[in-house]
């Protein structure tokens, strides 16, 4: 796949899905999640967009369906693939815009060996592989089998282990790097049964969200993304996305991410 990098002002058409556009957006609350959601609504507004979080939106269009979610409780990921059901036949996209790197003084990077905790540890691969891989379990039946179809779950480049040269971030780059596996099993055993459909990892870049604040010292302002640009880069590279490039992850841009 070519690289492909969206300008601030290019809309994410995605017209390389059949229509009627069926799309789903977990964790829709996040500086991602809430991106995605409102480039979708601008530019596929006759699209039916379901939007789940850990928390409540508080502006949405009165089409979108819109309900609470928690990562760690199967029961509530089921529903949530429920609640698309009842209203749709399947389902074109799925989004996972959720990650954990930090968490107040419980969960932290660590800078070195001697900062790892089980708690920290746990609640990273709770959140950053368990989660998606649970909502993968409930979402991927849903995926249409006619046509195009992507599931998509935010991974990070720091999750390659070919590209680890930094060392540190222990709980993350692991959960990352977990994810990345799920991702790759996942798109083989959906290949056996719905072929034209594409599983794969998205690096959005380091984008100026809650998740990147604490460390967004070093980052250079052309390197750093607004949500909106970040989003943009998402879909597009989402729309140009063939199944040959299913299991695969890739960056903002295009390009794809060694595991």
């Amino acid at each position: 796949m070519t690289s492909i990098i969206s300008s601030p002002g290019r809309a994410s058409c995605l017209c390389s899905f059949q229509k009627p556009l069926n799309i789903a957006v977990i964790g829709a609350s996040g500086g991602i999640g809430s991106a995605l959601i409102k480039q979708l609504t601008l530019d596929a507004p006759e699209a039916n967009v379901f939007a789940f979080s850990r928390r409540q939106l508080t502006e949405k269009p009165d089409s979108m369906k819109a309900s609470e979610i928690e990562l760690e409780n199967e029961t509530s990921i089921s529903g949530a693939a429920g609640l698309c059901r009842q209203h749709v036949k399947d389902l074109s996209a799925v989004f996972v815009a959720t990650g954990l790197l930090h968490d107040g003084e419980s969960v932290k990077p660590e800078k070195s060996w001697r900062s790892m905790n089980a708690y920290s540890l746990e609640q990273a691969f709770r959140i950053n592989t368990i989660g998606p891989a649970l909502v993968a379990k409930h979402f991927l039946p849903l995926m249409k089998r006619d046509s195009k179809s992507v599931f998509a779950c935010l991974s990070a480049r720091v999750g390659s282990i070919e590209q680890n040269q930094l060392g540190g971030w222990y709980g993350y780059r692991a959960s990352k790097a977990a994810l990345n596996m799920i991702i790759k099993t996942l798109s083989i055993e959906l290949a056996r049964s719905n072929p034209r459909s594409v599983c794969v990892g998205l690096h959005p870049g380091t984008v100026d969200t809650r998740l990147s604040k604490p460390f967004q010292g070093n980052v250079g302002s052309e390197k750093l993304f607004a949500p909106k640009k970040s989003a943009l880069a998402l879909l597009s590279v989402v729309d140009n996305l063939t199944p040959t490039d299913t299991g695969k992850i890739f960056a903002w841009d295009g390009e794809v991410i060694p595991y």
